[in-house]
């Protein structure tokens, strides 16, 4: 087989290897992408995110994410707002308005601005709006009462954050029990080859609340080697990738590229191999659930006709 018809037939491997062990015909395997970024820095307005010096400064659009998804056999996405600028969430939820494949958007306010409820209504009231992120869930009246409004409003909360920050995640699911959270980029555990302690013992406590949830993204990233070089190998993650499958099973973990941002590690094709290949061996429910429905769960995305 030829790369190319590899990449267009790399979805369907993934669901034949899992429904072949059940002896059954496999049927197509939906794929949602979990953690995506668009931005344009051509606009008038230019972006606060990426700088100009970085090698991500350049137009990510839906299209572009199509040319790197689409021959993977991903077809659906839930965009992640890095843009700090109130009017971005706008242009994000714009931006779906003509684009199908976008089925949910984490959107990014200010937990601490007055106006933070009247500008959660505003954004809520579009059904392609799932929820927020936050890059830090330190305890404050701020973020509890921010927590609070999601739940109230059926919304999810995504947490980035650097290394250590899970053990915070798990103290607001205690505080918020009836907010779903969702953990990125593997909690920050840092190089697969030197994962710690700490980190295995913060991610084992945070599966024991059944509202958090864990994106297997940002894996290629976290490599610690020089950009567009992370190991190709999906057994070099496995350090990483047993732990959450020991700690989350099949029903809370979520795929997400974190594409453009990935692209620091490898390429796209890498980064979904790298996962595919991992839940290629378990069964075909529970690649069904990582892939597509424990997303539909987490963020209670829309299909869109």
């Amino acid at each position: 087989m030829n790369r190319r018809t590899w990449l267009k037939q790399s979805a369907a491997a993934l669901a034949a290897s899992c429904f072949a062990r059940a002896g059954v015909a496999a049927p197509p395997l939906e794929i949602v992408d979990c953690h995506t970024h668009f931005y344009d820095p051509t606009r008038p307005q230019g972006v606060p995110w990426p700088s100009k010096n970085s090698p991500l400064y350049r137009t990510v659009l839906p299209a572009d994410w199509r040319a790197v998804a689409g021959p993977r056999g991903v077809t659906k996405t839930v965009v992640v707002e890095a843009s700090p600028w109130l009017e971005d969430n706008q242009w994000i939820l714009d931006l779906a308005a003509r684009e199908k494949g976008i089925v949910g958007f984490i959107g990014n306010l200010d937990f601490a601005d007055a106006d933070f409820p009247k500008h959660l209504a505003r954004f809520a009231a579009n059904p392609i709006f799932r929820g927020l992120r936050a890059r830090s869930v330190k305890p404050s009246e701020a973020l509890i009462h921010a927590a609070r409004a999601l739940a109230e409003r059926g919304l999810t909360l995504d947490v980035n954050g650097p290394a250590g920050f899970v053990a915070e995640v798990v103290a607001l699911a205690k505080q918020v029990p009836e907010l779903r959270l969702v953990i990125d980029h593997v909690g920050a555990a840092g190089d697969a080859r030197k994962i710690t302690a700490q980190w295995k013992d913060d991610t084992r406590r945070a599966a024991e609340a059944p509202n958090v949830f864990m994106k297997v993204s940002g894996l290629v990233e976290q490599a610690g080697t020089p950009p567009g070089d992370a190991p190709r190998a999906m057994d070099v993650y496995l350090p990483i990738l047993d732990h959450l499958w020991q700690s989350f099973g099949a029903d809370r973990l979520i795929f997400g590229s974190n594409w453009p941002v990935s692209d620091k590690g490898a390429s796209y094709e890498v980064v979904f191999g790298i996962v595919r290949e991992f839940f290629a061996t378990k069964s075909a429910a529970a690649a069904e659930k990582v892939f597509r429905a424990n997303s539909l769960t987490a963020y209670r995305w829309i299909e869109r006709a």
